[in-house]
């Protein structure tokens, strides 16, 4: 309805034009009448000098017409121009807002589903099967790992594997061995995730690193969770090793944002961005996502909209989720304001 308003303040102005044109040619006949009148009454001579005087008032009623129509065009163009005005900062607003709180619920519908992964990290980890393979490291207790991992997997179909690592950083069992070759017997000490996992305080503790790609996993996005195996399992066990899990991120994050409640109109030329603590850009509706991208977005707050030259930017900072706080992601929407 909104986007209605500046129609309407021109179609006000249109007819007003329109009509105050009809107004002014009538004017203009009745002058040109009351001219032709007063000729006739000036050769009529005495008999015509009471019709002059009725000319000459006809004449002196269409000058103030005319003087009045121009008036009321002139300040009917003017109203329309606020009204028109006004309604474009009313839809710029609306606009804004309204992307501005789907670009935080794209956001927190993310925070949400990686969220379940910190749990899964977690209760994965206490896991007999996995606990053994560090601390029991047999070639059946790999063996059992492996199965077990494998079963998850197919579970849960948004994990594209899942990889034990000793104390020493040694990936010794995986869920998709026969997927990918090159994950068991790597060395992950140096990368981020093994890392932070093993300076995590207690089984309750979980670390998450930023979307990057696996080499391993055929150069595939993952956002990867993990947390510190501990002896025997216990919450405040000692740390045995380290449980790596990676998040298929690509595909569920492409349909986060393609899934935005847009018109088709708006679809058309609307871009809609998760953009990560650097502003990269590591999911678009586009399908232009190849990390690397950074998104040029100058926000003032947690949560508002833009003016960029013709476009629209609203954006909304991760809300965090229950006691998964976010990695300081934004969701954004891009857009091309009507003209």
């Amino acid at each position: 309805m909104q986007d209605d308003v500046p129609n309407l303040a021109f179609e006000v102005s249109r007819i007003t034009e329109e009509k105050i044109a009809v107004i002014d040619a009538i004017m203009l006949r009745t002058q040109m009448l009351s001219l032709n009148a007063r000729l006739e009454a000036s050769r009529a001579g005495t008999f015509g000098s009471g019709f002059a005087v009725v000319a000459q008032e006809m004449g002196a009623i269409a000058g103030e017409v005319n003087a009045l129509s121009a008036q009321l065009q002139s300040e009917v163009t003017a109203s329309t121009a606020r009204i028109e005005t006004a309604g474009k900062q009313m839809m710029y607003e609306f606009r804004g807002q309204r992307f501005a709180d789907l670009a935080h619920n794209v956001v927190e519908i993310i925070d949400r589903n990686l969220y379940e992964r910190s749990c899964d990290v977690r209760w994965w980890a206490t896991d007999s099967a996995v606990v053994d393979a560090v601390e029991q490291p047999s070639h059946e207790a790999l063996a059992h790992a492996g199965s077990r991992l494998a079963t998850i997997l197919r579970s849960y179909t948004v994990y594209l594997d899942l990889w034990v690592a000793d104390r020493n950083g040694n990936v010794v069992a995986t869920g998709r061995g026969d997927r990918y070759h090159r994950a068991v017997g790597q060395n992950v000490s140096a990368t981020e995730w093994f890392k932070k996992a093993l300076q995590t305080s207690s089984g309750d503790d979980f670390a998450v690193c930023d979307i990057n790609r696996n080499e391993a996993l055929e150069k595939a996005q993952v956002a990867t969770y993990s947390t510190a195996i501990r002896r025997g399992g216990a919450v405040g066990g000692q740390p045995i090793g380290v449980l790596g899990i990676f998040f298929n991120w690509e595909p569920q994050a492409r349909d986060i944002v393609q899934g935005v409640a847009l018109s088709e109109e708006e679809r058309r030329d609307t871009r809609v961005m998760l953009l990560n603590a650097r502003h990269e850009v590591i999911a678009a509706s586009d399908g232009r996502c190849q990390l690397g991208e950074r998104y040029p977005l100058e926000a003032s707050g947690p949560s508002g909209f833009y003016r960029k030259g013709d476009r629209l930017v609203s954006y909304a900072l991760t809300p965090g989720y229950e006691t998964y706080e976010g990695l300081g992601w934004y969701g954004c929407i891009e857009s091309r304001l009507p003209m």
